[in-house]
């Protein structure tokens, strides 16, 4: 199994960064190239570039602010399991978004892509 994070820190407090993060079903908000996201149970199906994705909600934990899902359909890997957490780090975050993905080099390219939608949700939350 491949292993991957992408990494970044936030000018904004833990509690709001988790606030956009911890809602499993707004990542359309906020992560470049999703068109549409919808919720249906535990599931939460992404469309983007012409694929449907399936994501499994597996576990959230608001307390320690860590959000664990993993891709079900639509993606070409056997497993994955992707996880968010963010710390606070004084008055700012840090967050993470580690990925294990099988084939191995999935996760290098999920990490890139973890890392880009970051990026874009440090400028949404830091206005």
């Amino acid at each position: 199994m491949g292993k991957g994070q992408a990494a970044i820190d936030i000018a904004s407090p833990a509690d709001d960064v988790w606030a956009v993060i911890g809602d499993f079903g707004g990542i359309g908000d906020w992560m470049p190239g999703i068109e549409s996201c919808r919720v249906e149970g535990e599931d939460r199906i992404l469309e983007m570039t012409g694929m449907v994705i399936t994501e499994r909600l597996v576990s959230k934990d608001d307390s320690a602010r860590v959000l664990t899902y993993s891709i079900t359909d639509g993606v070409p890997v056997e497993s994955h399991q992707g996880v968010i957490t963010v710390r606070a780090d004084g008055d700012s975050s840090h967050v993470t978004w580690d990925v294990d993905a099988t084939p191995d080099e999935m996760a290098d390219l999920m990490a890139t892509l973890y890392q880009q939608a970051l990026e874009a949700l440090k400028a949404r939350v830091e206005g």
